[in-house]
């Protein structure tokens, strides 16, 4: 039982750093690149990191649900980097 507390809590924590070490990576080091602002970076983006979350699921402690959670905070992460990011940007 405290096993599996523990693991949600990695879970959650795994979401919560992804989502915003994504965040700010996109808003400051790829501010000028063209192609963040694409829809579809941000799934991407989320499908690698659930892939990188998977092949950590070996380890103890380490589960499905937290890949999901970090590929879920590194794809709303790079959302809403791409999107701080277009309000700063002059138009054209």
């Amino acid at each position: 039982m405290i096993l599996g507390l523990i693991s949600i809590g990695i879970a959650v924590v795994a979401g919560f750093v992804g989502h915003s070490a994504a965040r700010e990576y996109t808003a400051s080091r790829l501010k000028f690149v063209d192609a963040v602002q694409k829809p579809g970076v941000a799934w991407i983006a989320g499908l690698v990191a659930f892939g990188v979350g998977m092949l950590l699921t070996p380890l103890p402690l380490i589960t499905a649900a937290t890949a999901v959670c970090l590929g879920a905070g590194v794809g709303t992460g790079v959302a809403s980097g791409a999107r701080r990011v277009r309000g700063y940007l002059p138009p054209g």
